[in-house]
């Protein structure tokens, strides 16, 4: 019996403390939910800022290695090329000899 009293008692000074009032005679809600209006362009502003700068550093290290990726893939095709080149000059100077 004696649980069910504290709980009750409890529910009602969780009841109260969610009721109290500034000197202004605005609840504590109303309160948090004009700071959350007033900061919400800031914390719009600084996502945006910080989204965009997220954005440009992850382009810059894409950028590099794809740009890294393409350096070796033109690197191997060139040597490729290369002996491809040699190739046909060996089998040139072979026809020229003989």
């Amino acid at each position: 019996m004696s649980d069910t009293t504290d709980n009750d008692h409890a529910e009602d000074e969780l009841k109260q403390t969610s009721d109290t009032t500034d000197a202004f005679g605005e609840k504590v809600q109303d309160l948090r939910n004009r700071l959350k209006h007033l900061t919400q362009p800031l914390v719009d502003s600084l996502d945006t800022r910080l989204r965009d700068q997220i954005d440009r550093r992850v382009d810059d290290r894409v950028d590099d290695r794809v740009q890294t990726l393409v350096d070796e893939a033109l690197t191997a095709r060139l040597a490729v090329i290369e002996r491809a080149i040699a190739d046909i000059d060996r089998a040139l100077k072979e026809l020229q000899g003989k």
